[in-house]
């Protein structure tokens, strides 16, 4: 009662403490200091005390809350998508279009937790990230993921996307160990902004998932370098039936603003499409609900060796040093897919993926801009023979495990603001073999900077093989977004898009067995954010 009482009469006598000022404060708090240190000492020895610097805290917690009403034309054909819906708008996942109208609510929760303790000198850290995502109404009293949101709840639904240790033994060195962020750009994912991630690098194309390993780097000065091992499956843990990731970067400032970095991975797939849900690998399913190409291998047992080899650079990314800025990579995958039972070739691989955004800063802010994105994949022109010379990713063994985001589309190409339902018209880079010839235009605009602002955008994309049936276009998207920050890592935000579908979805194979082209996709999203500290 007593604490209360203490409690109780602060708040109210606070408006009073506040209109007295702080000058108050310090004076007497520095007449009671002197009073009690110096009494008769005849000098003032507390003004060389060092100021006491607040101590850093052992657990930081924050956390991304993210609600939004969603309406659209879309909708999933097979209810046993209804709870997550990832991959090729008109694929195996059932995503198609319709000329009614799609309302709900999704909501999702990433709560992180970092633990440094002062017993080991900053030399270690503990890192955790979780997802709760729910659609508002989908099911209660349960156990799922992404589902929750019905009447009373009580459903079991975390989803774990980190769980990692990072060793700090000094002089740039950082050792990370775990399930860990598994992505294709060359910056530590932990100490820089996602933007930069999505916006330098490889973009996530390639590589954009959490996954299970070991990665050792060293930041110095002017250069980087990092060497990573990832499982990507085990299976049966006797036999030599997994899939393994080797990743290898280095980068280095070629001057103030330009940096360059050269890498190589390589796949190990003995897995022979085990694994996951659905299987994976380049004959499975997941690869085709997921927009890649899917080999058609069937039932026989498999060895496939896929290598990466490129370079990307960026000059002044986050137009941090000037109004211009340029970024972009070219990779080149290899390899060969070959019997288990005598080791002769099925089938060889040669792809090629490039990209290039640029952007000019007009005015005060970075949303006083305009940016441009551009993005070439190679297609396979025979896909019936035993080459194939389309481009392989991430998303060949996860779901998903690639994502190219950050280029202002919302139906073309796949777009971040997602909860339970993460699926375009281009879901892989690869656009499911046949390769693409596409990108995007926005103009950016700060109405009060900081504060509010808005976009417009366009983007066009072109099939470079045609399906049978169907034609290059794929289509052309026009999009806006407004903007409004209410509060310091708190966003109200209206987006919206509509997606003209061009003659490659006249085939029956890219249209999902429609007799004629679908209805074209539209989408209107409210959102509310709120990064809490």
């Amino acid at each position: 009662m007593a604490d209360f009482s203490a409690i109780f009469i602060l708040s109210n006598f606070a408006p009073m403490l506040k209109r007295l000022g702080l000058g108050l404060a310090l004076s007497t708090a520095a007449l009671c200091a002197f009073g009690q240190d110096n009494a008769g000492s005849g000098s003032i020895q507390w003004l060389d005390k060092p100021v006491p610097q607040k101590e850093e805290k052992e657990l930081q917690v924050f956390a991304l809350f993210y609600n939004q009403w969603v309406n659209s034309n879309l909708q999933v054909t097979q209810p046993f998508f209804q709870g997550q819906v990832i991959g090729r708008l008109f694929g195996s996942n059932t995503t198609t279009t319709h000329k009614g109208r799609s309302s709900y609510f999704e909501q999702r929760l990433l709560p992180f937790f970092i633990y440094k303790p002062r017993l080991l000198d900053g030399k270690v850290l503990l890192r955790t990230s979780f997802e709760i995502d729910w659609t508002w109404g989908d099911n209660s009293y349960g156990a799922a993921g992404n589902q929750g949101g019905a009447i009373a709840g009580d459903m079991v639904n975390l989803q774990t996307q980190n769980v990692e240790l990072e060793f700090l033994p000094g002089n740039g060195w950082a050792v990370n160990l775990g399930l860990q962020r598994m992505f294709d750009n060359p910056a530590n994912p932990y100490r820089v902004l996602f933007d930069e991630l999505m916006s330098t690098g490889y973009r996530l194309s390639y590589w954009g998932t959490d996954g299970v390993g070991i990665n050792v780097r060293r930041d110095r000065d002017f250069e980087r370098y990092s060497l990573g091992f990832y499982q990507l499956y085990e299976n049966n843990i006797h036999l030599n039936d997994d899939a393994t990731l080797t990743m290898a970067t280095y980068e280095r400032d070629l001057s103030k603003g330009w940096s360059q970095a050269l890498t190589f991975w390589y796949v190990s797939d003995r897995a022979n499409g085990q694994g996951g849900a659905i299987g994976n690998g380049p004959g499975s399913a997941l690869a085709e609900m997921n927009g890649a190409y899917r080999f058609p291998l069937g039932a026989e047992p498999f060895k496939a060796d896929v290598f990466w080899l490129g370079t990307n650079g960026s000059y002044n990314a986050g137009f941090h040093t000037g109004r211009l800025m340029v970024s972009g990579f070219l990779n080149s995958n290899f390899g060969q897919i070959r019997r288990a039972s005598n080791n002769s070739r099925m089938y060889s691989i040669m792809g090629l993926g490039a990209n290039l955004r640029a952007g000019y800063k007009y005015g005060q802010t970075n949303e006083d801009a305009i940016l441009t994105d551009l993005i070439y994949t190679s297609g396979d022109k025979n896909q019936t023979d035993n080459s194939y010379t389309g481009v392989i990713t991430g998303n060949t063994w996860g779901t998903p495990a690639a994502i190219f985001i950050n280029h202002g589309a919302y139906l073309l190409f796949t777009h971040g603001n997602v909860v339970n339902r993460f699926a375009a018209a281009v879901n892989d880079i690869s656009n499911a073999g046949y390769g693409l010839t596409g990108g995007t235009l926005n103009f950016h605009k700060a109405f009060i900077p900081n504060k509010f602002d808005g976009k417009i955008g366009l983007a066009h994309a072109l099939s470079n093989v045609a399906p049978a049936g169907g034609g290059n276009t794929m289509g052309t998207e026009v999009n806006f977004k407004l903007r409004y920050t209410p509060k310091v890592f708190m966003d109200m935000e209206l987006h919206a898009a509509y997606l003209s579908l061009g003659n490659f979805y006249d085939s029956p194979i890219a249209n999902g067995n429609a007799a004629s082209r679908p209805e074209n996709p539209w989408t209107v999203l409210m959102v509310y954010r709120w990064l809490i500290f």
